[in-house]
């Protein structure tokens, strides 16, 4: 299990634990945290559980794949260097202390 820091586009931030193997749109749901949709349900379909992984963070997560890279070209406002799909990223003990910023809004 592994404490995220999900910060809302207004500065609210939400510390919740995260189970390991789920997906950190997994556990934004779980925790009925607002500003992540996931309507496709975690298929990497949408980018509507577009986040902006805190700069410490970035080089510490897997790297992006194809697949993902192409549906952030959907996200609203995407930064190259720090959005990421939640849908896509695992959790394990290793992202114990992560923080991941929510866009304004999703599209």
């Amino acid at each position: 299990m592994a404490k995220i820091t999900y910060i809302e586009h207004t500065g609210a931030a939400h510390v919740v634990d995260v189970t390991n193997g789920l997906t950190l749109m997994e556990g934004a749901r779980d925790n009925n945290l607002p500003g992540i949709e996931a309507d496709c349900g975690g298929a990497c379909a949408c980018s509507t559980c577009h986040v902006y992984v805190d700069t410490d963070w970035v080089e510490k997560l897997p790297a992006i794949d194809s697949m993902e890279e192409d549906m952030l070209d959907f996200a609203w406002e995407p930064d190259p260097a720090r959005s990421r799909l939640t849908c896509q990223i695992t959790v394990s003990d290793a992202l114990e202390g992560l923080v991941v910023h929510l866009p304004e809004k999703q599209i």
